[in-house]
């Protein structure tokens, strides 16, 4: 017989999944619906049903267009939270996010590399970019050979490698004077005008085993909290779950970073805003983060597509602005 406690929880996770999936539904919906073409919502209702004129233009911006665009935004979203809420339990710091082990910093100079011999976009600079943050991994882990279960060697290698990414960052976009400074810039602040079904369809092959690997360690995850003596008492191999954790959450991240560039702050506000909602257990907080940080996404780039007058701004100035504020509140409002 069940113990009733344990149907307590799986119909809290039921609810939080059905509730969030409704969420990212109605975003992909809204991402969909809304852009540049002018077309009220009950036009593109009639669009995609086919009572409508000029259905055969709308349904090909619905369905080549926003479609792709919105399910890669919401494997970007998606990725960025988990691979925060994971840094946040490795390191036992509120503070973590993806960027803080400098994974992203190694993902940019690898596809500044790329702009600057002339790749195309995708699959060139985005294979320049993901080699530079693999390269990135695999200097952290040497540098912390032999103290990884130390999560202040993990946080002070990860800022000393972001700090020398950024200076090489700097170096690279000094010497560019023609037309490729403005691609690099671009690209620095977060783009996804460039996102495709082939690309989204590539990090959500990813971003699922991904999941499904850290999901098995979301009890582990738990214990982590609670310190890593705790842990190891359990019978927890603390090493080798550190490592898997931040090998497959860096695959994650440098993945995500290679396709559309730095977005900042989803790392950081997402997992924070469901663990004040939900509590610290990660059995509930890896699938909340998985789907609220796809629409959390997906309406940031809703927001970046839409308020220019002419064009867009990249995503990762919206998430930028309102990230940073959001996560001040949060801050003053947990003391």
């Amino acid at each position: 017989m069940t113990p009733p406690a344990t149907n307590t929880f799986i119909g809290r996770v039921v609810w939080v999944v059905l509730l969030l999936s409704v969420l990212a539904v109605a975003t992909a919906l809204l991402g969909i619906s809304v852009g540049s073409s002018g077309a009220s919502p009950k036009e593109v209702l009639r669009a995609v049903v086919g009572s409508s004129p000029d259905g055969d233009v709308l349904r090909d911006i619905l369905w080549k267009i926003r479609l792709p665009r919105v399910l890669f935004a919401m494997a970007v979203g998606a990725a960025l939270s988990l691979g925060g809420l994971v840094f946040q339990a490795l390191l036992r710091n509120p503070l973590a996010e993806p960027y803080i082990l400098g994974i992203s910093g190694g993902a940019a100079i690898g596809a500044i590399i790329g702009i600057l011999l002339g790749f195309s976009r995708f699959p060139g600079v985005s294979l320049t970019a993901f080699s530079g943050s693999i390269a990135t991994l695999c200097l952290l882990l040497f540098m912390s050979s032999g103290n990884v279960l130390r999560k202040e060697t993990l946080l002070l290698s990860g800022v000393m490698v972001n700090a020398f990414c950024s200076a090489i960052i700097m170096f690279l976009v000094s010497l560019t004077q023609d037309a490729r400074l403005h691609n690099i810039l671009f690209w620095l602040m977060g783009d996804m005008g460039q996102g495709d079904i082939l690309q989204a369809a590539l990090l959500w092959a990813i971003l699922l085993p991904c999941f499904a690997v850290v999901f098995r360690y979301a009890n582990i995850m738990n214990l982590l909290l609670m310190g890593s003596e705790l842990a190891v008492t359990t019978g927890v191999n603390i090493r080798a779950v550190t490592v898997t954790l931040l090998a497959v959450s860096s695959l994650m991240i440098s993945a995500t970073v290679s396709q559309c560039g730095l977005i900042g702050f989803v790392g950081l506000v997402v997992p924070h805003i469901f663990r004040l909602i939900l509590g610290p257990d990660h059995r509930i907080l890896l699938p909340a983060c998985l789907l609220g940080g796809s629409a959390y996404m997906v309406l940031c780039d809703t927001l970046a597509r839409t308020l220019p007058r002419q064009g867009e701004m990249p995503a990762g100035v919206i998430t930028a602005m309102i990230g940073a504020p959001l996560f001040i509140i949060l801050l003053k409002r947990t003391k």
